[in-house]
């Protein structure tokens, strides 16, 4: 279950980078839309961090660590949020590579998170 959650959540991730990159390439700021798709990727963060959290409590364990693993979810769980409200104060093109570059990062911590527990 976890590891089809980390897909979900790299592939919508990458896709809400893809969708910016291009505002950003038109060069048009962050719009209510963007804010959906924002919106979308960090549930499927918090789906992640209490799926992740569930299976800790329930005695499995990660390969590498339940601390890094722990961390890299709060990491995952903040990331699109931040580069949101980033993007609000900087209402340019700049906003969309704000969260653009904040979605890549969420992608690239999915493949961490996959390869700390053990994927």
């Amino acid at each position: 279950m976890l590891n089809v959650l980390m897909l979900v959540t790299g592939v919508a991730a990458l896709s809400l980078a893809a969708w910016c990159g291009w505002a950003a390439y038109r060069d048009q700021p962050t719009k209510d839309w963007h804010f959906i798709g924002m919106a979308v990727v960090s549930l499927l963060a918090v789906v992640q961090l209490v799926t992740g959290i569930v299976l800790l409590a329930r005695g499995e364990k990660p390969e590498q660590g339940t601390t890094i693993f722990v961390s890299y979810l709060l990491g995952a769980f903040a990331c699109v949020p931040a580069a949101g409200l980033m993007s609000l104060a900087e209402r340019t093109r700049w906003g969309s590579v704000t969260v653009a570059a904040g979605a890549v990062v969420l992608a690239v911590l999915e493949v961490r998170l996959y390869d700390i527990w053990g994927g």
